[in-house]
Order: structure tokens, then C-alpha cells, then sequence
């Protein structure tokens, strides 16, 4: 009888974390640039209570193994990197994507991260860097005296200078992206960190070898649908609930057999 307070113990520990995914999904549904997550479940360990065998030679009649399943756990929980879409802002140093490229920042460690957080502005010496303050590679400063500053679909930032008639180009954006982008790690500020799962970044300018376009004053919105959050947590909620049942069935089975031997 334990076994089954396990299990189901178990099942409810696997909706709670699910539950704990949707509410950051949700609590970011504002966030620039912000990737949702999905949780995937596992089963775990099998208790045989009897192998395979043959019941009939001549007719070579098999029976299967009766197992008894121990519950369930998360395998794990993918990012789903899927395009948010652009919203306005008319400011710009505002940036978003249209690809699957990633911005690149400089951290103070020293550092790469990446993001899709185009939210960015000048600091005390012109630099590009995120609301954070990190540089924005490959490095892109702008005179102090610059005005009409625009960025093309290929990264190029550019400016008027005073005296030109014509814009100067001052840089221009290096993109990165992964083969496996959901391996990234997210740690924070909108930015993620490469790893073994993610693999190396591959390295280019935008409008190139599919590292999408850069779009001038707009910024991505969050992926985050609110309806499919809320049809995932009402499946989790009836979870627990039938996973719970379960818990006070077998706490009541546990008493009547107590209650037998009195």
C-alpha cells in the first residue's frame, strides 16, 4: 500500500512543478523577447511481478510481463523558441529579430550572452548596451554630436554627423545563433549562456545564412500564449486533484486493513 502513496505522491510532485512552469510562463507574458517553457513528464521504475514465458510450447503461446509502474518525473523543460511578434515602439535604438539570430552582450565577467531583448540605449560615451548597461558586440559607439541614428535590415547602424549631408556608418550588429537554441541557459536580464547541449554559436551578420533581419523601433513581444497556459494549468490542477483521490483512497484502504485486525 506505501507503493501507491508513492506513486501518486509522486504525480503530484510532477503537476506541482508544472504548475510552477506556467506561472513563470505567465508572469513573463510582458517580458521582451521571453521564450515560454514546456514540461515534459517521464515514467520511472517498474516493478515486475512476472517475467515473460512461454504457457504453451506447441502452440508457442507467450505471456507478456505483468509490471506495476512506481510514477512518474520530469525528463525535462524545453524553451520553446518560437517567434514572438513586433510591436512598435518608434524609438530608434529599439531592435528586434525577425530569424532565429540572438543579440550578442558582454557581461562584466568577461562573458558572452545572448538575447532577443533589443531594448537598447547609449551610455555616458556613446556606447551601445542593454538596460543592464552590458556592451552590445561587437561594439558599436556613436559620436556624442550624432543625430538620426538608423539601423538597416542587415545590422548596419548609421548616423548624420554634423557637416555630412549623408549618414555615416558607425557599425554593424553581429548576430549568433545555436543548433540547439532550447539547450541554451537562461540566467537571467532577458540573456541566456551557451552549453554543452546548446552547442558552440555560429556567428554572422544579420540578413545572411538565415540569421533573420534586424527591424528598427520595435521589439518583440513574449511567445507566451495566454489561452494555452491557462488550458495547461486546468489539465495540471485535475491532475493533482485525481493524484490526491489517490493519496486518500490508499490512506483509506490502509485504515480498514488496520482496522481488521482489532
Amino acid at each position: 500500500m506505501n507503493s501507491s502513496l508513492r506513486t501518486s505522491a509522486s504525480g503530484m510532485l510532477a503537476q506541482q512543478r508544472m504548475i510552477d512552469v506556467i506561472a513563470n510562463n505567465l508572469a513573463n507574458v510582458n517580458t521582451t523577447g521571453f521564450k515560454r517553457s514546456r514540461v515534459s513528464f517521464e515514467d520511472v521504475l517498474y516493478e515486475t511481478v512476472r517475467e515473460g514465458r512461454v504457457a504453451d510450447a506447441q502452440s508457442k503461446e507467450t505471456l507478456a510481463p505483468v509490471q506495476i509502474g512506481k510514477g512518474v518525473r520530469i525528463s525535462g523543460v524545453l524553451r520553446m523558441h518560437g517567434q514572438g511578434s513586433a510591436e512598435t515602439t518608434g524609438r530608434p535604438l529599439d531592435m528586434s529579430i525577425e530569424g532565429d539570430g540572438l543579440f550578442q552582450v558582454q557581461r562584466p565577467d568577461g562573458t558572452v550572452a545572448y538575447t532577443r531583448d533589443g531594448n537598447f540605449s547609449l551610455d555616458a560615451s556613446g556606447a551601445l548596451v542593454t538596460t543592464s548597461g552590458y556592451p552590445v558586440l561587437p561594439g558599436i559607439t556613436l559620436p556624442a554630436d550624432s543625430t538620426e541614428i538608423a539601423v538597416s535590415p542587415n545590422g548596419t547602424v548609421s548616423a548624420r554627423l554634423p557637416g555630412s549631408s549623408e549618414p555615416t556608418e558607425v557599425g554593424r550588429l553581429e548576430l549568433a545563433r545555436f543548433l540547439n537554441p532550447s539547450g541554451l541557459s537562461a540566467i537571467g536580464e532577458n540573456q541566456y549562456v551557451a552549453t554543452d547541449a546548446s552547442g558552440e554559436p555560429v556567428t554572422g551578420m544579420a540578413s545572411e545564412d538565415g540569421f533573420g533581419r534586424v527591424i528598427q523601433g520595435t521589439l518583440e513581444s513574449s511567445n507566451v500564449e495566454m489561452v494555452q497556459e491557462m488550458t495547461d494549468m486546468i489539465a495540471a490542477q485535475r491532475a493533482y486533484e485525481i493524484n490526491a483521490k489517490a493519496v486518500r483512497t490508499a490512506e483509506e484502504m490502509m485504515q480498514q486493513s488496520n482496522d481488521l485486525l482489532r
